[in-house]
């Protein structure tokens, strides 16, 4: 159907008006331009734009031609008479004709919202606003709209208002940010809520209308508008979801865009403040709404819709977290960002406003009730079977966080009567309950009270009802609780207490006799080991009668261990048996059972109650395993030991066999009784002349006697006997005691660069290692390794005990990594086969951390022995595959094909894996230039056909690159940067400099990086209208490198990023200088992109160095080479200068302030290399000369005339910029003269100077190499002097935020952050030269002097302030004003001397001083007032700041402890002037100020940016 057209309204306008459509505003939502949605209620749609306006005047009909003006004009040509009543006519006419035909859509869109602060309302004709207003202007178009159409003016401009806010939501300039708005649109929105508010606020506004107009166009509406709804409390988010008449479309758009929200929230780390914001105000209304208590009348229908959304929409996003976590996704994907950032909502911030309320324990039960009941497909057996991998530390980290924020919302008993009660009435998931249990356990202290009383009641309860189900429970809790350490007692413990007694509910009656048993009989296919073991080993007790019961339990467990291949016998006495870990070797066990009975046996002087159930009950492994680790031969010392004792009291209660103990006693005597002999047998060790008498000596004859019995196959039973000597004469020679062997090291200490030992300890360790070659040689003569028994490993496991093994570790790094080339074969066969027993005994060995530098985590056995091998030479690289060829030889060999596992385990993953080009790369990096077997020339074609040919071909699943060249150069600059940071990459000092390119191997392997970087340069262009989706690669490592550091302003963690930044400008640097530019697109002329470079320099270069508001020479010269070089690839090579340089005065200032730094150094190349073009300089470049120029011909004395110097046509900051430089190479003296030639306006140009010398003073604080800071502040003081004198506004320098546009952000990308912060310190440095009579009667004065007082506080509490006092100390004449106290002080003295002379229009709105204003609030502080000194400030931790003792004072009682949080208002200057025990003094005058305000609103300081 065709539009309706109004009838006309009066004469020739009306004739004219009935060809045009007109425009109301009430057009359809969306994207759509069909029929009115208005035909329904017989509604016509007036649209119109003035071009379709003009064309509808000269067409009069559909089917007639055009008419020309002059033929339209033809009946007009006699002029009317100017009259008295001829204005008003037309200007009626105008306004009627406006009013037709005005587009009320755009209208809204194009009128910008109220200023922050406005002059008085006057009443008018309207009578409710003014005419000048924009709410003047909308609504009286709406109403005369409205007045037309016959429709109430309330829902026409709900109409209106929805269609603009449609609108600007399909304004969508970035697809990809989901439900965010981006800047543009949010200052569009912004205003208009701004129009709406007062709409609303004089009844011309229908919410309902305005929310079921909304919803008709669901999908194109952003999450963020529509939370800005509720924030500018135009419709509130529940009235809004209410409104909707389908709850489950409500529902799944509010899942799809939380989810959304979710998965954007550490992507946009920019808008990170207003996600969290929205995820907060959704989950808090959540949780208020959907599990609130309702009763009584209001429970209908209406009530109940909300609740049920709110409890609809956490379900969803509880369900799809849980699914997500269950499919094991990889962390750094989209949906696990989701999860994490949803569970992150769950907070105390979100639920402190309504914790005062009941919704949030239910929320807490009824969200545990969903994770605990979430797809209960796993049976009791799964979870007999699978408990051990549920524990805490193997269930999700993000699980168990939601579990914590859980459980805080409960005590203890809610918490295990909640469980409890969903145990009874649910079908459960085993994997979440126990999970839940492991996380109660570790966080609750009380959990061993509360989970042991669970598990007695559900026992009992087992029993009374022989329920099953309620004794897997027990078992299944306290086996959960056990993995969890010495938190509970072990299963073992519970479990001989439950059923080893008498008092047991087992021994009640045969029922519950027969219950049990048949309960663990049951359970008996599913059942770990560990937990039969203890079956067997800790028996229920029973009476005799049915000792049938048990025997047959037993010998099924015993049948289930056997078909699992564990011996019961063979379990050690003092084994944890709490988890179900895997069970350990019977002779490793029986030494460590020997070590802790020797314990309790010293402690009590009786044999241990274990050993004594072992001799009777186990008597398999007692005589098998226990008695030979206890009796090994040794020379018993002249005074009988602990060791002696324990096995005299065994003797004596007959626990050792007679001809066991003879043999033992035997073969101590006949140790003893050998004496040392200088027959060498072949040893190729001889001991020193004047040792051979001392414990060295003895050590010698030991290892030579050893020697002697390997050479002899008829004496290998006397090798156990004899290594014990060894370890006995080893402990004399090294002045150690038993007890000291057996000593526990947590972990070893090496130096790889430089190790040493003592004298006494090498000779110790080499004469071991000596031998340990030589009997392997001499044993392998005999049979292969495979058959030579275990005398390696006991060697291995007797000599290299823990208080050795440093020493040995010390030695292997000596001969390994600085001798090896030198070592004879014997030597690597044996070293080889040392190391592969070291790494069978690696779960008993401490870590190793070498340095320097140390590494993140420490080093295993196998990985130790990787570290030593470097291939940095020819004779290096041969040691290096001789010692992994015997390694894996001797490893094959020893153990047998079908145990894999076991010898795999003994080798580092870098010795037996094929290398890959990673690998291959870091080898090259460790390439020695002067001890290269390879020529200059052969290692650059070998590295050519490696790269090229060999890796860059190769598959990636083979360690290669696919073919992709860009690939290969990632993967080379992350070794790189590895190896610069690694100790390999140090030299054989340890004071040698971590440097990139320390050795040729490095500049060799840096230039084929350098070559493949020119490659990729060459590559394809763009095509037009596509850009490179993912940009360079460079750039990607260095961002995803600096996401993985930790963040933080402490100096450990900036020192790391400072060191990483500098790896990456020096690798920047050496790469093409086109990399800054980007490769240009296919379009001419070239538009190079620098986007990536500007976003690098703007978030990290720009803090990196200490010339505030500069980059370094080296940087800004290669991107002005690289911008000649862009312009040398364009047709057009001015028009590509310009363009780059005009972007950068908005999207990287901090270039240009750099080029004017270096200005005197860097135009002579540039002036050459463009002298190639043939054409005049571009212009951008002329700006920036002619702004140096300006800059040093201003500060010349030898200027005629102060009117002939004037600024250059380009931005003020600019001409700024280079005049503070100049100020700074040209001193103080000609300052003043040269702002005196500043005649012309340029209110502009020195404020950003004053902003520039800020920079510069604080720099001199920071660095002092920097500058003198009593220069700098005089500058300061100079040019503040001119601005007060000229009355420009300098004030708002100091209120810069990240939300400022225009200049203010531009000052924001040229100044450090850390300098930013530091901008209180500069404010109350310049207290003696304020004008205080002009800056108190500046209104917006007192609310920036407290907000930088306060600011100046929280620098103070963090301490960053401390360059003050070291500034001070070396500097005599800031004594006393630098002191961070010292400014605090005068701060606060002026604070008070300013008061009472502000005006009263100073305190109208000094709300505005909150904490988002000052977010060091957050930090838990102590204000203190001591009568006798000022009032200061005290962190928790009072070491932060050295102060003197006299200014601290304890806190009083009635000190003020601001645990600063946000409020509605979190007004802090409030909360200053109402709590007089904080600051007597400021709090009385700024109340005696209060007192009488009235209106509340903040005068508006003038704003220049």
């Amino acid at each position: 159907m065709g539009r309706q057209r109004w009838p006309p309204a009066n004469g020739g306008a009306a004739r004219a008006s009935s060809q045009w459509e007109g425009s109301a505003g009430l057009q359809p939502m969306g994207r759509q331009r069909g029929p009115d949605v208005w035909s329904c209620c017989g509604l016509p749609v007036l649209t119109m734009s003035g071009s379709r306006a003009l064309a509808a005047a000269s067409n009069p009909g559909s089917g007639g031609r055009r008419r020309t003006w002059a033929e339209l004009l033809a009946g007009r040509t006699r002029r009317q008479k100017p009259g008295p009543e001829r204005g008003p006519q037309v200007l009626a006419a105008a306004v009627q004709l406006l009013r037709r035909h005005v587009d009320l859509s755009q209208l809204l869109l194009e009128v910008e919202g109220p200023a922050p602060a406005e002059p008085p309302r006057s009443r008018g004709t309207d009578g409710w606003m003014d005419r000048g207003s924009p709410g003047a202007l909308v609504g009286s178009a709406l109403r005369d709209q409205a007045s037309r159409l016959g429709v109430p003016v309330a829902v026409l401009s709900s109409h209106t208002v929805a269609s603009s806010f449609v609108q600007i939501c399909e304004a969508h300039a970035e697809p990809s940010r989901g439900v965010l708005l981006d800047p543009e649109q949010r200052k569009k929105l912004s205003s208009l809520l701004e129009i709406t508010g007062h709409l609303l606020a004089h009844s011309m506004f229908s919410r309902l209308t305005f929310c079921q107009e909304l919803w008709k166009v669901q999908d194109s509406l952003l999450l963020e508008a529509v939370w800005q709804l509720q924030i500018q409390n135009i419709v509130s988010l529940q009235e809004l979801l209410e409104s909707h008449s389908d709850m489950q479309a409500v529902v799944a758009w509010l899942f799809r865009n939380l989810r959304c929200l979710c998965e954007q929230t550490e992507d946009t780390c920019q808008h990170v403040d207003t996600t969290r914001a929205m995820l907060s105000d959704f989950v808090q209304m959540f949780v208020l709404r959907g599990f609130q208590k309702i009763s009584g009348p209001r429970r209908n229908v209406e009530a109940e819709q909300m609740p049920q959304i709110a409890v609809a929409v956490l379900q969803r996003m509880l369900l799809f977290a849980l699914e997500t976590l269950a499919a094991g996704v990889q962390e750094e994907s989209s949906a696990h960002k989701a999860v994490r950032c949803w569970f992150s909502g769950f907070s105390g911030h979100t639920f402190r406003s309504i914790i005062s309320t009941d919704s949030p324990k239910r929320f807490s039960r009824h969200t545990l009730t969903q994770i605990l009941t979430h797809q209960p497909v796993l049976k009791v057996s799964d979870a007999v079977q699978m408990q051990r991998d549920w524990s805490f530390a193997r269930t999700h980290p993000l699980l168990t966080g939601l579990y914590r924020r859980l459980f805080v919302l409960l005590s203890p008993e809610e918490l295990l009567g909640h469980l409890q009660e969903v145990l009874e009435t649910h079908e459960v998931n085993w994997q979440h309950v126990l999970s839940c249990v492991s996380t109660m356990v570790i966080c609750f202290p009380g959990a061993q009270r509360l989970v042991t009383g669970w598990a007695t009641c559900w026992l009992a309860r087992a029993f009374e009802s022989f329920d099953p189900d309620c004794m897997v429970t027990a078992f299944l809790l306290v086996r959960q609780a056990a993995l969890e350490g010495p938190v509970l007692p072990s299963y073992a413990d519970w479990f001989q207490a439950s059923f080893g007694s008498s008092r047991g509910h087992h021994c009640g009656s045969k029922k519950a006799l027969v219950f049990l048993f048949k309960f663990l009989s049951d359970l008996v296919p599913f059942e770990a080991p560990r937990y039969l073991q203890v079956h067997i080993l800790h028996p229920p007790l029973v009476p005799s009668k049915y000792r049938s019961l048990l025997t047959d339990y037993i010998s099924l467990a015993k049948t289930r261990l056997a078909d699992l291949k564990v011996s019961v016998e063979n379990m050690g006495l003092y084994e944890d048996l709490s988890t179900a870990r895997d069970v350990t070797e019977p002779h490793s066990q029986a030494s460590q059972d020997v070590e802790k009975a020797l314990q309790v046996f010293e402690h009590t002087g009786k044999i241990p109650i274990a050993v004594m159930e072992a001799s009777i009950f186990r008597r398999p492994y007692y005589v098998s395993h226990f008695l030979p680790a206890l009796l090994t031969p040794r020379v018993i010392p002249s005074a009988p030991d602990s060791r002696v004792a324990f096995i005299e009291s065994l003797k004596r209660a007959d626990k050792i066999p007679s001809s066991l103990y003879s043999t033992y006693r035997q073969a101590c005597s006949a140790a003893g009784e050998k004496k040392p002999t200088n027959a060498a047998l072949g040893m190729e060790v001889e001991a020193e002349p004047g040792c051979v008498e001392g414990s060295l000596g003895l050590l010698t004859a030991a290892l030579q006697e050893l020697r002697a019995a390997m050479t002899d196959p008829a004496q290998y039973d006397v090798l156990s006997a004899q290594i014990a000597v060894v370890s006995e004469r080893l402990h004399s020679a090294l002045g150690l005691s038993e007890d000291d062997g057996s000593s526990k090291v947590s972990k070893i200490q090496l130096s790889a660069l430089a190790p040493k030992l003592e004298l006494r300890e090498q000779q110790v360790v080499d004469l071991l290692l000596t031998s340990f070659c030589q009997n392997l040689m001499a044993a392998s003569s005999f049979a292969p390794p495979d058959r030579q028994g275990s005398w390696a490993a006991r060697f291995v496991t007797t000599t290299c005990g823990r208080s050795l093994l440093p020493a040995v570790l010390t030695r292997l790094c000596q001969l390994l990594r600085h001798q090896g080339p030198s070592l004879s074969a014997s030597h690597v066969l044996g070293l080889a086969a040392l190391a592969v027993h070291l790494g069978e005994s690696r779960s008993a060995l401490p870590e190793i951390h070498m340095g320097p530098p140390v590494p993140a985590r420490g080093l295993s056995i196998p990985e130790f022995f990787s570290s030593l091998l470097t291939c940095r030479s020819k004779e290096s690289s041969l040691f290096c595959l001789k010692f992994c060829t015997a390694t894996i030889s001797y490893a094959l060999c020893k153990f047998s094909p079908q145990s894999c596992d076991a010898w795999y385990s003994c080798l580092s993953p870098g010795l037996i894996k094929k290398f890959t080009y990673r690998d291959w790369v870091q080898l090259e990096l460790e390439t020695h230039p002067e001890e290269d077997s390879l020529s200059d020339i052969e290692r650059q074609d070998f590295h050519q056909w490696a790269i090229r040919e060999h890796f860059v071909p190769m598959p990636a699943a083979a360690g290669g690159c696919d073919g992709d060249l860009e690939t290969a150069c990632t993967v080379l600059v992350n070794v790189l940067m590895d190896f610069c940071q690694s100790s390999r990459s140090c030299d054989h000092s340890e004071n040698s400099d971590l440097v990139l390119g320390g050795y040729m191997g490095n500049r060799d392997i840096f230039s084929r990086l350098q070559e493949m970087a020119a490659d990729l340069e060459q590559g394809p262009v763009v095509p037009h209208g596509r850009a490179p989706s993912r940009g360079h690669f460079l750039f990607r490592i260095f961002r995803s490198r600096l996401q993985a550091l930790a963040g933080g302003w402490d100096t450990a963690s900036r020192l790391q990023r400072q060191r990483e930044l500098l790896m990456y400008k020096r690798i920047l640097l050496g790469l093409p200088p086109s990399v800054l530019v980007g490769n240009p697109r296919a379009e001419q002329p070239a538009t190079p992109d620098c986007a990536e470079f500007f976003h690098l320099v703007n978030s990290e270069l720009r803090n990196l160095g200490s010339h505030g508001g500069a980059l370094t020479h080296d940087v800004t010269v290669h991107f002005f080479r690289g911008l000649l070089q862009a312009c040398s690839r364009s047709r057009d090579p001015a028009l590509t200068a310009n363009q780059i340089l005009t972007a950068c005065q908005t999207e990287c200032p901090l270039v240009l302030t750099s080029a004017l730094l270096w200005w005197l150094r860097l135009e002579p190349e540039l002036l050459c290399r463009w002298r190639c073009f043939q054409s005049p300089l571009p212009r951008e470049l002329q700006r920036l000369r002619d702004a140096w120029q300006f800059a040093r011909s201003l500060l010349s004395p030898d200027t005629e005339s102060p009117d002939t110097v004037a600024p250059t046509s380009g931005p003020a900051w600019v001409s700024a910029a280079a005049l503070h430089f100049a100020i700074q190479q040209a001193g103080q003296g000609s300052l003043r003269r040269g702002l005196e030639k500043l005649r012309c306006p340029t209110e502009e140009l020195l404020v950003v100077l004053f902003f520039f010398s800020l920079m510069g003073l604080l720099s001199t604080y920071l660095t002092p190499h920097a500058g003198n800071c009593l220069t700098a502040l005089d500058i300061c003081a100079e040019i503040l002097g001119c601005l007060e004198k000229r009355k420009v506004p300098w004030l708002p320098l100091f209120r810069l935020t990240e939300t400022d546009a225009g200049l203010g952000h531009l000052l924001l990308l040229l100044a450090p952050d850390q300098h930013v912060r530091l901008l209180p310190v500069a404010f109350y440095s310049l207290l003696s030269y304020f004008d205080e009579d002009a800056l108190t009667q500046n209104d917006a004065f007192l609310h920036i002097a407290v907000d930088m007082y306060l600011k100046l506080l929280g620098l103070f509490v963090a301490g960053e302030t401390g360059v003050l006092s070291t500034l001070a100390s070396r500097t005599q004449e800031l004594q006393g004003q630098g002191c961070p106290v010292g400014l605090i002080t005068k701060a606060r003295l002026f604070l008070l001397q300013s008061i009472p002379r502000c005006s009263r229009k100073s305190f109208s709105n000094m709300a505005e001083v909150t904490l988002k204003c000052s977010p060091w609030c957050f930090l838990p502080m102590v204000f203190v007032y001591n009568p006798n000194h000022y009032a200061s400030v005290r962190m928790r931790r009072p070491n932060t700041w050295p102060l003197s003792g006299q200014l601290w004072s304890p806190v009083p009682p009635h000190a003020l402890v601001l645990g600063l949080c946000r409020t509605e208002h979190g007004v802090f200057l409030q909360l200053l002037a109402t709590r007089e025990d904080c600051d007597p003094e400021v709090s009385a005058a700024l109340l005696s100020r209060q007192r009488d305000v009235r209106d509340t609103g903040l005068s508006q300081e003038p704003c220049l940016f």
